[in-house]
C-alpha cells in the first residue's frame, strides 16, 4: 500500500490493506500447514481445540494457533459482532490503551488497528486520534475475525464441561434451542475479565429490590435513568463511565459514594509493563509474584483521566469521598443509603465493585469447580499481605492449565483474567494479548506432539521423500585415484 493511499484513506484504502495482509499471510506461510492426525471417539468428531469466547483473546489464540498448523474452533453465546463487551456492557467512550499498542496483531503489521484506522480515515486522522473510541474498536476486532478467517460458532453456550480421564473433554452445548456434547482434546477458556465468576455484589445490597440497583457491567437502558438522582458505589473506571453515561442520559443528578478519602493518582500496573515480567512471571518465585499483583490491587488503579473529566463536567455530578457504604434500605420507592459520612436519600444506585471469581455463578464449570487446585492451597501470604482476588485465583501450569485431582483437567486452559497471578496480564488485556496467545499455542502444538510421539516418530520413519535421485554424482574409482595421488 503506497504512504499516498495511507494518507487519503477511504474504502480503497482498506482493500489495499487486506491485499497487503494476504501477501503477509503467504510471506510468513500462515496458517501454516496441519500436521495432527484428526481423531474420533465413539464414533464422533474430536476436535484438536476449542475455545470458549470470540473476543479479542479467543481472536489472538486462533491467529497464533494457526500459526503452528493448528486449527480452532471458537464458540460464543453471542450474537456475531457482539462478542465480548465492547458494544453491550463497555460504556467508556474511548479505550484506556495507548492508541500504539498492537493489540492481538500478533506482530503483523497490517493486522493491526493503526493499519486498520490509517487505511479508512489516513495518515493525518491517525496523528490527531488520541485514543481509540470503543465501537470503533469493534469494528476493528469485526473486520480482524473476518481477514483472519475465524471459525466462530455463534450462538453456542457451553452448559457444562466434564474432563474425561482419556484426554478428551466433554462438552454440553446449546444452540438453536438443542444440547449436543461436543469433544476436543485441549479445551482453552477465553472467556475475559469475569471468566470464573460474575460481578461482585456487596452484602449490603442483599434483600434490595433489583428494580432499585444494577450492577455496572448489566446490560441496561440508562435512558431509563433520566430525572433520577443515582448513586454509583465506587471510583475506578467502570464507575466513572457509569456515572458519566447515566449523566449524558439526563440523570438528575449522581452522586459517586467513594469509600477512599482521595482518589488514587498513579496506575501502578502501567510500571509492571515491562518485557522480563510480561514473559517472567510464571517463572518468579511465588512470594514475589504475590508481592507484584498484591501491590498493584492495594495501590489501586485511578480512573482515567478523560473518564473522570467525563463525570465532573456536569454540575449536576457529585464526589462524596471518604463515604464508605455501611447498608442501604428501602423507603417507599426511595433508597435511603447510609454511608460513614450519613445517609443519602436516592432513586437508584449502580454498583461498581468489580469482579470476582466465584464458580457458583458459572454452572457450567459445575464438574470441574470442587477440583481446580487454588492460590490459597499453594501460598500463604505474610499477615498484612491478604488477598482475597489472590487467594481464589486458580494455580495453573505452564500452559495456563488447571491443576488438581480430576483426571483429563490438566487438558482445561484457563487464557482470562484470573490467570494473571500466575503468568501475568497476558490473558485478556491489550498490551500482552498477542504475546500470552504466542505462548499458550506454542505450547499446545508441543503437548500435541508430546503426546502423539508414536504416531509421529513411526511418520518419521516412514518419510521418504527423497532430496537426491542418484543421478546427482559419479563414484570415484578408489584405487584408480589412490595410485593416481601416489605418482
Amino acid at each position: 500500500m503506497s504512504l499516498n493511499a495511507l494518507v487519503r484513506g477511504g474504502p480503497a484504502g482498506l482493500a489495499a490493506l487486506e491485499e497487503r495482509l494476504r501477501d503477509d499471510f503467504v510471506t510468513l506461510g500462515w496458517p501454516a500447514k496441519a500436521w495432527i492426525t484428526p481423531t474420533q471417539r465413539q464414533a464422533a468428531t474430536v476436535h484438536d481445540v476449542i475455545v470458549v469466547g470470540a473476543g479479542q483473546a479467543g481472536l489472538a489464540l486462533h491467529v497464533a494457533l494457526s500459526q503452528v498448523g493448528i486449527r480452532p474452533v471458537l464458540l460464543d453465546k453471542s450474537p456475531r459482532g457482539f462478542e465480548g463487551p465492547w458494544a453491550t456492557t463497555a460504556r467508556m467512550e474511548t479505550l484506556r490503551s495507548p492508541k500504539e499498542l498492537t493489540g492481538p496483531a500478533m506482530g503483523i503489521p497490517s493486522l493491526s488497528f493503526r493499519a486498520w484506522f490509517i487505511a479508512q480515515f489516513g495518515l493525518d486522522a491517525w496523528s490527531a486520534l488520541d485514543k481509540i473510541p470503543r465501537l470503533q474498536w469493534m469494528d476493528y476486532l469485526r473486520w480482524y475475525r473476518r481477514v483472519t478467517a475465524a471459525d466462530v460458532r455463534n450462538g453456542h453456550e457451553v452448559m457444562a464441561i466434564r474432563p474425561q480421564a482419556d484426554g478428551v473433554v466433554e462438552l454440553d452445548v446449546k444452540a438453536e434451542g438443542e444440547v449436543t456434547t461436543w469433544q476436543t482434546r485441549r479445551l482453552v477458556l477465553a472467556t475475559g475479565r469475569d471468566g470464573l465468576g460474575g460481578a461482585t455484589i456487596p452484602a449490603f445490597m442483599q434483600g434490595v429490590d433489583r428494580k432499585f440497583w444494577a450492577h455496572s457491567s448489566d446490560e441496561m437502558d440508562y435512558a431509563t435513568l433520566a430525572g433520577k438522582h443515582l448513586g454509583v458505589v465506587g471510583a475506578g473506571a467502570s464507575a466513572m463511565d457509569s456515572a458519566a453515561t447515566a449523566l449524558e442520559s439526563g440523570a438528575a443528578s449522581v452522586d459517586l459514594l467513594v469509600r477512599r478519602s482521595q482518589l488514587p493518582l498513579i496506575n501502578k500496573s502501567k510500571g509492571s509493563g515491562v518485557p522480563g515480567l510480561t514473559h517472567g512471571q510464571y517463572l518468579l518465585p511465588d512470594e514475589w509474584k504475590w508481592r507484584i499483583r498484591h501491590y498493584i490491587n492495594a495501590q489501586q488503579v485511578p480512573p482515567p483521566h478523560g473518564s473522570t473529566l467525563r463525570v465532573s463536567r456536569h454540575d449536576n455530578a457529585f464526589f462524596n469521598l471518604g463515604c464508605a457504604v455501611q447498608g442501604v434500605e428501602q423507603v417507599g420507592d426511595k433508597l435511603h443509603v447510609q454511608t460513614s459520612a450519613g445517609v443519602f436519600v436516592l432513586d437508584f444506585l449502580l454498583i461498581s465493585t468489580g469482579f470476582a471469581i466465584d464458580w457458583s455463578l458459572r454452572p457450567e464449570f459445575a464438574d470441574i469447580a470442587p477440583h481446580v487446585k487454588l492460590w490459597s492451597q499453594r501460598f500463604a501470604p505474610e499477615a498484612g499481605d491478604e488477598d482475597a482476588e489472590l487467594s481464589a485465583s486458580p494455580d495453573l501450569g505452564p500452559l495456563f492449565e488447571f491443576q488438581g485431582g480430576l483426571p483429563g483437567l490438566d487438558h482445561i486452559h484457563c487464557f482470562c483474567y484470573p490467570a494473571a497471578l500466575s503468568h501475568g496480564t497476558v490473558s485478556g488485556d491489550i498490551p500482552a494479548i498477542s504475546d500470552g496467545a504466542r505462548k499458550l499455542a506454542q505450547g499446545l502444538a508441543s503437548l500435541f506432539y508430546r503426546d502423539d510421539i508414536e504416531q509421529h516418530f513411526a511418520k518419521l520413519q516412514s518419510y521418504a521423500e527423497p532430496e537426491l535421485d542418484g543421478t546427482e554424482w559419479t563414484a570415484a574409482d578408489s584405487a584408480a585415484r589412490m595410485r593416481q595421488l601416489q605418482q
